[in-house]
Parts: structure tokens; C-alpha cells; sequence
């Protein structure tokens, strides 16, 4: 049987990498075999491809093209393998990011992406995407007392409300797919969120 992709995405700030180990133990306890990775990366070429799509300034149809020049590495040598055994694949970013990021953050048009989409990922969709939402404000905020930000991380607050809008704009486009958190809660809280989708999977 097929395994299932779960895909987590947000803003920078959003807090959704706190929850990566926790969905882990919970599909693992269902007896699952549980994949967990990260886009831009998961493979070696991914993951040095990463640090350049970081740190490095670049025109943003560079930006997009590097991306899934990534993503392909990663759906061939990790996502597709681990699906076709059955794993549930976990994916800390994926596509959904793109066309916040490059597109609405950066201008690249959406005719573009998917047209990079379909040549990529060869219809390849997540079955289930968390999408952790909070106000621009609560990001910002939280950056601030984070670790030394990535290119991304250090754009204007402009920026982060064209994807948060994005995000969500996306998220209404594909129901079945998403589920949006409300991640400007009590931690608990939002692990309790979490807990109920995954274990209604």
C-alpha cells in the first residue's frame, strides 16, 4: 500500500518545526514508518543547494528554478521511494512555499510555478498539508528573538503579509488538502490541534 505525504508549511515564525517530532511519535505509535525531511534539501545536492538559496542573493526566477531543481532531487532519491514502501513521508516545506515565496513574495508569475510544478513533480501532491498560521506581527516577533535570520527571515514585514495571504489564499483553493492551525495559541493548545488531525489520518 502507498504511503501518505504530510507537507507543513507556514511563515518564518509560525512555529511549525516544533511540532515535526511529536506528528513523528504519533504516526509511530500507529505503526507507521515515518520519513521526516525538509525542502529546499532532504538530499546531499538538496541540502547544499539549501545553504546557496539561504544566503546568497539571486534574481528570484534563479531562486524559483534552484528550488525545484531541489525538489526533484528530492521526490526521486527520498518522497517517491518512501512512498511506494508504504512510509509516511513528512516534508517541512514543500511546493505551497514556492508560490508564497517566489511568487507572492517575490513577483515570479504563478503561470511560471506551475508550470515548473507540473514538470516536476509529475502530479505528485501532498495528501495532507498543515498549513500553522499566526498574525505577521506574532512572526516578526518571534524572529526577533530567534536564532541569526536566513535572507529570508530578515525581509520586511511587507513581504510577510503577501504570504501569509498567499498561504491562506491557497489553502482556501485546495480544502481537501489543508488544514490551518491556529498557531498564536498556548503551545498546548496547538499540539492538541495537530494531534487531532494526524490521528484522524
Amino acid at each position: 500500500m502507498r504511503g501518505k505525504f504530510i507537507t507543513l508549511e507556514g511563515m518564518d515564525g509560525a512555529g511549525k518545526s516544533t511540532h515535526i517530532p511529536n506528528i513523528i511519535e504519533l504516526l509511530k505509535t500507529r505503526g507507521f514508518e515515518v520519513v521526516s525531511t525538509r525542502e529546499p534539501g532532504g538530499t546531499s545536492l538538496g541540502e547544499r543547494l539549501r545553504e546557496l538559496l539561504l544566503h546568497e542573493s539571486m534574481d528570484p526566477e534563479t531562486e524559483t528554478l534552484l528550488m525545484f531543481a531541489a525538489r526533484r532531487e528530492h521526490i526521486t532519491q527520498v518522497i517517491e521511494p518512501a512512498l511506494a514502501r508504504g512510509a509516511y513521508v513528512l516534508s517541512d516545506r514543500f511546493t505551497d512555499a514556492t508560490f508564497a515565496y517566489q511568487s507572492a513574495g517575490k513577483g515570479v508569475l504563478p503561470s511560471k510555478i506551475r508550470e515548473l510544478e507540473a514538470w516536476v513533480q509529475e502530479g505528485l501532491q501532498p495528501d495532507l498539508t498543515l498549513l500553522f498560521d499566526v498574525p505577521v506581527s506574532v512572526s516578526v516577533e518571534r524572529l526577533a528573538s530567534a536564532r541569526a535570520p536566513d535572507k529570508f527571515e530578515r525581509e520586511s514585514q511587507d513581504f510577510f503579509e503577501k504570504i501569509r495571504a498567499s498561504y491562506l489564499e491557497r489553502a482556501s483553493g485546495h480544502p481537501a488538502r489543508f488544514q490551518i492551525i491556529d498557531a498564536n495559541r498556548p503551545l498546548a493548545d496547538v499540539e492538541n490541534s495537530v494531534k487531532e488531525i494526524i490521528l484522524s489520518i
